[in-house]
């Protein structure tokens, strides 16, 4: 999996995204943005130009979630299509533990943690990454 840095958020496959699975207690961690509050997402974001997917990743969990990992690895990397933007994307996941409890901050509309049920989740979660860790 490429982990190094980027020149730019977007490459032929459409924009990049690091994201971050949580999983306590047999649930995963998602959020809801202010622009699409009843679907939810893996916490995380476009790289900014020259960022690895590992430190945007860092980055986007201290603005959207007010706290920093205490490990990530790498899990997997997804191609699907986005579900708000309907473009192709290309997603690094990293399986986290993060210290201390996750609060929305930035553009984060809520957070919840979810065993798949119950939640409208983004098609890359729910097809891609819960099998993987649930």
């Amino acid at each position: 999996m490429d982990v190094t840095p980027t020149g730019s958020p977007e490459t032929a496959a459409g924009p990049l995204v690091s994201a971050a699975a949580v999983v306590e207690n047999g649930r995963l961690l998602v959020v809801s943005k202010t622009a699409a509050p009843g679907l939810f997402y893996l916490p995380g974001g476009k790289p900014e130009p020259g960022e690895t997917a590992r430190e945007a990743l860092v980055r986007e969990l201290g603005e959207e979630l007010g706290m920093r990992p205490r490990s990530l690895t790498p899990l997997t990397e997804i191609r699907a299509t986005a579900a708000l933007e309907g473009v192709p994307m290309t997603m690094t996941v990293f399986r986290a533990t993060l210290e201390g409890r996750p609060a929305p901050a930035a553009e984060i509309a809520a957070l919840r943690w979810t065993d798949g049920t119950g939640l409208d989740l983004a098609p890359a979660v729910r097809d891609h990454v819960l099998p993987l860790v649930l």
